[in-house]
């Protein structure tokens, strides 16, 4: 617990951040996969594999027409190995993750460059039935483009990679209408099938951008709620810690008569101490270890002792185990608090605890024949009872009652808490 803050409680992009570090245990993230978002990441990956294998199945197929087209041996070559080498370097990087966005953009800028030198080299004396070898790669440049331009440049590769195509073809086949008809068919398609991978692609991305906008949304209202609710669960807590030690001891101090209440007095005092000093550890107080209701029983005397009272509590003969230790320990205190109160505001008079456990249950039962108390005359900014028994017990999982009228006041403290329990319902409602 913190003096001026909550417990460690990740603010939404620390809570991202640390999720990468699980998502991508081989390596650190780096600042642009955090930013960019764990859905987008995940999609810009998907992406990038799914064009490598599209372009390796259409680097196959443009190979094997390259190497069955009839051109010079040495401008076949060169162009061949440019623009194929560029293609490989991009299925590579693309597969393995790394320089995939380098590797898109040369061979985006590089194959209608490769298109102009097909221009200039010597006509072919025939012509695949296939068309050109470069007909296969027309969608490969808009893809890469796609990988690593806006939206807008994605276009225009699109339009402009199959446009400069079909002038190249045309040229070479003198305008005649039988290259028109082939170019037309082939630059159509080329616009219905890179339009629709452009629109494919900036479609899983506004996904993918919506999903981690929403996730951040939700992960920063989680961590401001959780910021709320523990610097509120740190506020009671210390309240808490405050009523029940340092006021307990400042009671037993000025009621103590004798040498041995003012031992008790002095040892409340330090274990006061101690919880206040402890109040800066994480861990729970108390042990998880099971205990019976006969402990609770012989805790509640002794606590009873260091409020300078001797109460004998009432209980079954047979003592029920298997009570986890932090949940007896806050009966305990709830119970020890309800006593306090009793020889506060009623000085103790027809002061009794009465502990029963049957069938899985635990009843404590602390009365007095005190004036009453008005529960709904109690300020809001009093935690004593709200914190110190109906929080206390309500974080263990168990409920607590209140009646109190001029006869005197009855605290029910159950555990585990069930439908059938008397609760003091408006009190809990008005609760903040």
């Amino acid at each position: 617990m913190s003096a001026g803050g909550t417990r460690g409680i990740p603010s939404g992009q620390e809570a991202i951040a640390e999720a990468w570090t699980h998502v991508l245990p081989r390596r650190t993230a780096t600042a642009v996969e955090i930013e960019r978002g764990f859905t987008s990441a995940r999609i810009e990956r998907v992406l990038q594999i799914a064009v490598a294998l599209a372009s390796a199945l259409l680097g196959v197929q443009s190979f094997l027409t390259a190497m069955g087209s009839d051109l010079d041996p040495l401008p076949r070559t060169l162009l061949t190995a440019t623009v194929f080498a560029s293609l490989a370097a991009m299925i590579a990087a693309c597969l393995a993750g790394r320089w995939a966005r380098p590797a898109a953009t040369v061979f985006a800028f590089l194959f209608p460059l490769s298109l102009l030198l097909f221009w200039a080299l010597p006509e072919p004396r025939y012509e695949p039935a296939g068309g050109p070898w470069v007909f296969f790669l027309l969608n490969v440049a808009p893809a890469a483009a796609a990988l690593v331009f806006p939206v807008a440049w994605q276009l225009v590769w699109v339009v402009v990679v199959p446009l400069l195509f079909a002038i190249v073809r045309l040229s070479r086949g003198e305008f005649s209408a039988e290259h028109w008809l082939t170019s037309v068919y082939d630059v159509s398609l080329s616009f219905i099938v890179g339009g629709t991978a452009v629109a494919l692609i900036w479609m899983f991305r506004s996904l993918a951008a919506g999903v981690d906008a929403a996730r951040a949304a939700a992960i920063d209202q989680y961590s401001r709620a959780a910021s709320a609710e523990a610097a509120e669960q740190e506020r009671v807590e210390v309240a808490a810690l405050m009523h029940d030690s340092v006021l307990a001891a400042l009671i037993a101090a000025g009621r103590a008569q004798s040498d041995r209440e003012r031992q008790l007095a002095v040892s409340m005092a330090r274990e006061a101490l101690t919880r206040l000093a402890n109040a800066e550890s994480d861990e729970p107080e108390g042990s998880d270890a099971p205990v019976t209701s006969a402990w609770i029983a012989s805790e509640l005397q002794a606590q009873a002792r260091g409020l300078g009272v001797v109460l004998a509590v009432a209980g079954d003969e047979l003592p029920m185990p298997g009570i986890p230790g932090r949940v007896a320990r806050a009966l305990v205190l709830a119970a020890t608090q309800a006593v306090a109160n009793s020889i506060q505001h009623a000085d103790g008079r027809g002061l009794a605890v009465r502990l029963t456990a049957r069938h899985g249950r635990i009843r404590i039962v602390v009365s007095d024949a005190g004036r009453g108390i008005d529960l709904a005359s109690i300020p809001a900014d009093r935690l004593g009872i709200r914190a110190s028994i109906f929080a206390r017990v309500a974080a263990v999982g168990g409920g607590a009652a209140i009646e109190s009228d001029e006869r005197g006041t009855v605290v029910t403290i159950t555990w585990p808490a069930g439908d059938d329990d008397s609760l003091y319902r408006r009190e809990a409602e008005e609760t903040p």
